[in-house]
């Protein structure tokens, strides 16, 4: 098969010769689609391939069509997280509200009706990495091509019709049993949404644009605490003689996420090969502004070798490791968290308001992170600066007394705890710009969700309903996590260095320049002051040509990792 157009190629045209595609709108279309073999390429090659010319992507062009992106696709990704969100913490909402006495509950239950949730992602990420490469995420269906009809429902537009109805059926839950039952189902088809907007940030937007729409949707979190405890603070003062209050919440955010489901369905776009709202032109503009990547797209091809290529990478045991680490303290403060507020002398709608702070400072703690990673390049030094401030305040949790004097104190505490949430997303988004190869980021990040999943099972577990007010076990453990971190990040960046060493050798072995160019973690301001093409072979000199080949990092020596 002849190849895609390479940075040699690019490097013969110019901003000024380029001409729109002409290339047959069911042709694209079909290409993208998950039917025709591709031999190992990722669509994005077949698709530069029927374009049949070279394609500069000028500044200007790149940030036109950012702005298209950005419009189409992240609208769609903020509410479903926010909803999931909101349906995960109804649970905390509901402990305060009357769940634990009207279903009698009784010892370690309450922990593990937080903890089924992420027994059943755990058991279903191997599935939901196979998914995310072999259908479409989006519907993506265009009256023009008939191939694209015959794909079926997108595959996220499904999931989130399918959690919002078993959100709906948990408000008939009576005990421990139903509970247990409706949550793990719950949790099953959640299983798939945070790994589906990894794949859709990594398929639609460059490495330097990745660590902010990341942290954009994980904020999510911050925006649920906030308007979350409002909305639970409402629904629970509407008076019925046939519902508990936890009830009509559950059944108001089922309600609320089966609805959104339809947008989704309509409006989600299964790739940039085959989004409505971009014209055929700009369709070749974003698959190319990619090309710096080394990424890939989509390929549609389940790659045993990938699979390989992941559990033999040092990398990805690290990843894992830190967001398991990040998760048990996660797991333990969002099923706790409430009650530990109350705890401090508050009744139950006094704490519902009290918890907004929390989100508020979650939001701040998650965009500024990911702000200062763009700005300086590297999200280590931040991950670490992040640990900083919960483990100051879970020292002081674990040693002021819980008394109505200490409120304040106790208050500022826990709300500096909350900058944790930070920390995860800046760990998605370092892994997501150290992997290439489309199974092996799919695989990589079941594996990150899998060590997510751990972590949040045995973070509840870790509070024993018996320690409150105080939960010594549990925040002491977490104080110990946060420490790791910040020595698993350091080991992070030795390794890094190691492997752009091997790379820079590698190249010098096959004749290349040892020093490359990345201008993936450019900014397009800085692209555009000295007037370089986002996509540009003479200035990147041949990082690139193996970027829609479908090969994994440890396999491209052009590959360049970030810290």
């Amino acid at each position: 098969m002849p190849s895609a157009p390479t940075a040699n190629d690019i490097e013969m045209a110019s901003s000024t010769d380029h001409k729109p595609a002409d290339v047959n709108m069911e042709t694209i279309e079909a290409v993208s689609g998950h039917e025709p073999h591709n031999n190992g390429r990722d669509k994005a090659a077949q698709l530069l391939k029927e374009a049949g010319h070279s394609v500069v992507v000028s500044p200007e062009d790149n940030k036109r069509i950012l702005r298209k992106i950005d419009l189409a696709i992240m609208p769609i990704i903020l509410v479903v997280y926010a909803l999931q969100s909101l349906d995960k913490t109804a649970l905390s909402y509901a402990s305060v509200f009357g769940l634990i006495d009207d279903t009698n509950l009784k010892g370690l239950e309450f922990s593990w009706l937080g903890a089924i949730v992420y027994v059943a992602q755990l058991v279903w990420q191997p599935l939901v990495a196979y998914f995310l490469v072999k259908f479409p995420l989006g519907k993506g269906v265009s009256p023009t091509c008939p191939a694209s009809r015959k794909r079926g429902a997108g595959f996220c537009a499904t999931m989130v019709l399918c959690w919002g109805i078993t959100l709906c059926g948990m408000s008939a839950a009576h005990n421990f049993g139903g509970l247990m039952a409706a949550r793990f189902i719950l949790g099953s088809f959640e299983a798939s949404v945070a790994p589906t907007f990894i794949a859709l940030v990594q398929m639609w937007y460059r490495r330097s644009e990745q660590t902010n729409r990341n942290a954009a949707w994980y904020s999510m979190l911050g925006v649920v605490n906030i308007f979350g405890s409002l909305l639970s603070y409402g629904l629970a003062h509407i008076k019925s003689d046939v519902l508990h209050s936890y009830q009509i919440i559950f059944l108001f955010c089922g309600c609320l996420t089966v609805a959104f489901s339809v947008v989704v369905f309509i409006f989600l776009p299964d790739s940039p090969m085959s989004a409505r709202f971009l014209t055929t032109d700009d369709k070749l503009i974003a698959v190319e502004r990619l090309r710096m990547n080394q990424q890939g797209i989509a390929s549609g091809e389940w790659r045993w070798d990938h699979v390989k290529d992941c559990l033999l990478d040092v990398k990805t045991w690290l990843w894992v490791s830190l967001l398991t680490a990040i998760s048990i303290p996660s797991g333990g403060i969002s099923t706790f968290g409430p009650l530990i507020v109350k705890s401090f002398g508050f009744d139950s709608f006094t704490t519902i308001l009290f918890n907004m702070p929390f989100g508020a400072v979650q939001m701040v703690a998650t965009i500024g992170g990911a702000i200062a990673a763009t700005k300086y390049k590297a999200k280590s030094p931040i991950l670490a600066i992040l640990c900083i401030p919960p483990i100051i305040g879970i020292s002081l949790l674990l040693n002021i007394e819980y008394t109505p004097k200490n409120r304040g104190l106790l208050l500022f505490a826990y709300y500096i705890t909350s900058v944790y949430p930070a920390i995860s997303p800046l760990i998605y988004s370092w892994s997501g710009q150290n992997t290439a190869g489309d199974t092996k980021r799919k695989v990589t990040t079941g594996m990150l969700f899998i060590g997510a999943s751990a972590g949040n099972i045995i973070g509840p577990n870790l509070y024993k309903p018996s320690e409150a007010p105080h939960y010594t076990r549990g925040l002491r453990s977490n104080l110990a996590l946060f420490c790791v971190i910040i020595i698993l990040v350091g080991l992070g960046v030795a390794w890094i260095r190691v492997l752009n060493r091997r790379h820079a050798a590698e190249r010098v072995r096959m004749g290349k320049s040892a020093q490359v160019i990345d201008l993936s973690m450019e900014s397009n301001k800085t692209l555009a002051k000295h007037d370089d093409a986002v996509n540009d072979g003479k200035t990147a000199g041949t990082v690139g040509d193996k970027a829609f080949d479908d090969v994994t990092d440890l396999r491209n020596e052009d590959f360049i990792y970030v810290y």
